[in-house]
């Protein structure tokens, strides 16, 4: 980075320094806003922890009116970033609840003043600063104190991170959010089953950054935040393979001519029963056999399922190509939208993935109650597939049979499907397996319906 207004100061998370582009500008004020319980402390605590392992300035966590510092160390001590050994060295808590519970809020302007000329700190946390507001005599009194707050601060090149329970309505009426360099929000979204938790940056003077709500989970090691998958940068022109790819499956490559568009992205639909996760586990396996590194993310059957599925189709596999062929489940029940995206993104990036089967589109769409959510996800991770030369099957699970009804198949995935394959289980009269193309961009298909089998070896295709 070039010149010190570019300097930035890290959050202590790679994914939430991704979302600021590098993090926050240093000596910038600003304020962690959000609801009891959405992760602010666990945000600011991660970060100074942070700090407090690398070399210079030491770090004053301020504590007011909200928990004592023995509470807020307490519960701190159960995830993996507290570090004892800094307590007192690198990272100093202060609590002045009683003296502006006792004074005001004046006192906190001696009070800051003095901290800093005793340990000069780079960062200063005040937790919580809204509570300020409940010992001010007056809006104005609060108003004369931040604004001297602020010059003093700037002055001695110290970044502040004020930790509020603030909801939206307060950004627009409270005088610190005027002064605020930049502003983070957390949020919390209630499931039937569970919550959803959200970061978004509201505000990041003189810097860009990654806009919209990004998911993110607290464990044990902090907050883990996923941050929102956006379509890539595609250049006015990029070199696509037009090759062909072999699917696995006995009669299916013909239906296409010669097999899939490498690169292309498959919608396979149908009911339950219809085959559609051996389709997706032949294409898999055919992959490594080709020596091609292929990925089947599945948020049905656990690895144990799976592992019989595989056992019955991969005889034939070396163990050299079985290290081809990864896996990623996830379970339905507690699956984000959000992190279940970026881990498919990152094991394909990681990995060097060739081929991946997503089985299947419904539990992703579960996954999220908002439908323009998924819509968007879906159709960033293609494109990004597609830049790449990922070929892709998207499994999707109908209600019944759907041959002879080609409308509201996939909902707008199957707009941005290259193809679009359907399955039906046995029907009468004839009691027959049926596949059909109905869709195949950039190749003369097949239009006719085929009848296929399920063999102990997997699909055939007649």
């Amino acid at each position: 980075m070039s010149g010190a207004d570019d300097k930035r100061v890290t959050t202590g998370n790679k994914q939430m320094d991704e979302i600021l582009k590098g993090g926050f500008p240093i000596s910038s004020i600003n304020i962690i806003m959000g609801e009891p319980g959405t992760g602010k402390t666990v945000f600011a605590e991660q970060l100074v922890f942070h700090h407090a392992s690398e070399p210079g300035r030491p770090i004053i966590y301020l504590t007011t009116l909200s928990e004592p510092i023995a509470k807020v160390l307490t519960y701190m001590q159960r995830f993996t970033f507290f570090d004892e050994d800094k307590i007192g060295s690198a990272l100093h808590y202060r609590d002045i609840g009683f003296n502006l519970a006792k004074d005001g809020v004046g006192v906190l302007l001696p009070f800051l003043k003095d901290a800093i000329h005793e340990v000069a700190p780079k960062i200063i946390v005040i937790d919580s600063f809204k509570a300020l507001h409940d010992v001010s005599e007056s809006p104005q009194e609060l108003r004369r104190v931040l604004f001297e707050i602020t010059g003093m601060l700037t002055a001695y090149k110290t970044t502040v991170f004020l930790i509020g329970e603030y909801s939206t309505e307060h950004v627009r009426s409270l005088p610190e959010f005027g002064m605020a360099d930049g502003i983070v929000q957390f949020l919390r979204s209630p499931e039937s089953t569970r919550d959803e938790r959200f970061v978004r940056v509201l505000k990041l003077r003189g810097s860009s950054y990654l806009e919209g709500l990004h998911g993110c989970r607290i464990t044990s090691s902090g907050l883990s935040i996923f941050p929102r998958f956006i379509s890539p940068e595609i250049p006015e022109s990029y070199t696509r393979k037009r090759g062909t790819i072999k699917s696995g499956i006995k009669g299916f490559d013909e239906i296409f001519g010669n097999g899939l568009v490498e690169g292309s992205a498959t919608l396979l639909a149908g009911p339950t029963g219809s085959g559609k996760t051996t389709f997706g586990l032949q294409f898999v396996l055919e992959g490594v056999r080709q020596k091609q590194r292929s990925l089947f993310v599945n948020f049905q059957e656990n690895p144990t399922q799976l592992a019989d599925a595989i056992a019955a189709l991969d005889n034939k596999l070396t163990e050299k190509e079985r290290a081809n062929l990864f896996f990623l489940y996830e379970s339905p029940v507690e699956m984000q939208i959000d992190s279940i995206i970026v881990k498919i993104f990152q094991m394909i990036e990681e990995k060097k993935i060739n081929r991946v089967v997503i089985d299947a589109m419904g539990d992703l769409e579960l996954a999220s109650k908002d439908p323009e959510r998924v819509h968007n996800f879906i159709y960033s991770l293609t494109q990004h597939l597609t830049v790449n030369n990922v070929t892709s099957v998207i499994l999707h699970e109908t209600a019944a049979s759907v041959l002879g009804s080609t409308t509201n198949i996939g909902g707008r995935v199957s707009n941005m499907s290259d193809n679009i394959v359907l399955l039906s289980v046995p029907t009468e009269p004839d009691y027959q397996r049926t596949l059909l193309c109905i869709k195949a961009r950039g190749c003369a298909h097949d239009l006719k319906p085929h009848k296929f089998e399920m063999t102990e070896k997997g699909i055939v295709v007649h």
